[in-house]
């Protein structure tokens, strides 16, 4: 088959289209014929070689792509839960091989897709990370309905997730935050946000407004400045660093002050340990994306231009997520 290549670690241009052997299922696998894969900061990060000496994850050469959405191929012989033609979108994992026609993964990474009409691209785009954000926010910090939100980064590809689930889950009031260049782009979001407003601009921003539940995806000054916005008793979920900064953090001092709770939610570690957290989150991630409150921007690329994708994330030219497009087989 012909798949998109990481020849070695470097820039975009190390992406390129390569003939790679068709991969076969395990006894507990299933393969998919893929339509749709997502491109993410997680995949320009690996591929810069930012991770490379973290176990687990891929080395050159390899297929880059961790989320896709599809039809079931064929299954291992211990697969019971799928069968062949079922419609399907794949949970992100520690391994790769999404920007090819055929992916192979786990059972427990993929969800079927049967009885809910979500057209593929959006199901590749959202609902991998609302059953992430469902289980950040029901499992590490149990969010409770009539509780305030912020999201930072509030339209990055795993964020615009929270704001649709959080309330599904019955929040009061859910705010983003985004960079000045992107609040154009924030003005016309679909996403359920009340208000987002300038990162730069906090705390004056929002005036004395107190939040229940922070969540970061950005890091850096944004994490640290995080705590001040915090109600008393509030929880701060850690879920990224896209800033790429990582000599900012948060002060002991005020967390013990505020009777704060600090939370670490690394999907990616958490799902595989947790694997029943899955089945209720992708239910509630399903429904909320039929629901419309998932309803994030979305950029359409061929395969053949990933690395065209790749430029677009390094860049933050990207509004919304892209989605690679494979040719029909």
């Amino acid at each position: 088959m012909e798949a998109v290549q990481v020849s070695r670690f470097g820039d975009p241009n190390v992406l390129a289209l390569a003939d790679v052997p068709d991969p076969a299922p395990g006894p507990d696998q299933v393969a998919i014929d893929v339509t749709h894969a997502a491109v993410g900061l997680v995949d320009v990060h690996i591929r810069q070689g930012l991770y490379k000496d973290r176990e687990g994850l891929p080395t050159p050469p390899y297929v880059p792509g961790l989320e896709v959405a599809g039809t079931v191929r064929t299954v291992g012989a211990r697969v019971t839960g799928l069968t062949v033609g079922e419609r399907v979108v794949a949970l992100p994992s520690m391994g790769s091989g999404g920007y090819a026609p055929i992916w192979v993964g786990r059972e427990s990474q993929v969800v079927s897709m049967e009885g809910f009409d979500i057209d593929p691209a959006l199901a590749v785009a959202i609902v991998p990370k609302a059953i992430m954000a469902h289980i950040g926010l029901t499992r590490a910090i149990r969010m409770t309905a009539g509780q305030s939100i912020l999201v930072h980064g509030a339209l990055g590809a795993f964020a615009a997730a929270f704001p649709g689930i959080a309330r599904q889950l019955g929040a009061s009031r859910v705010v983003g935050t985004v960079r000045a260049e992107k609040l154009s782009t924030a003005a016309g979001t679909r996403l359920p946000y009340d208000a987002i407003v300038d990162s730069a601009q906090l705390p004056e921003a929002l005036g004395d407004e107190k939040f229940d539940v922070i969540i970061d995806p950005v890091g850096g000054a944004v994490r640290t400045n995080s705590l001040a916005l915090l109600a008393p008793l509030g929880r701060l979920l850690l879920v990224g660093n896209a800033s790429g900064d990582w000599n900012h953090g948060v002060d002991g001092n005020q967390v013990w002050y505020g009777n704060h709770t600090v939370t670490g939610f690394n999907a990616g570690e958490y799902i595989p340990a947790h694997p029943d957290a899955v089945k209720p989150a992708a239910e509630a991630a399903l429904k909320a994306a039929v629901d419309g409150l998932l309803d994030t921007a979305i950029e359409l690329l061929p395969l053949a231009q990933a690395a065209a994708a790749h430029r677009r994330l390094e860049d933050r030219a990207a509004n919304g997520r892209i989605i690679l497009v494979l040719p029909e087989r």
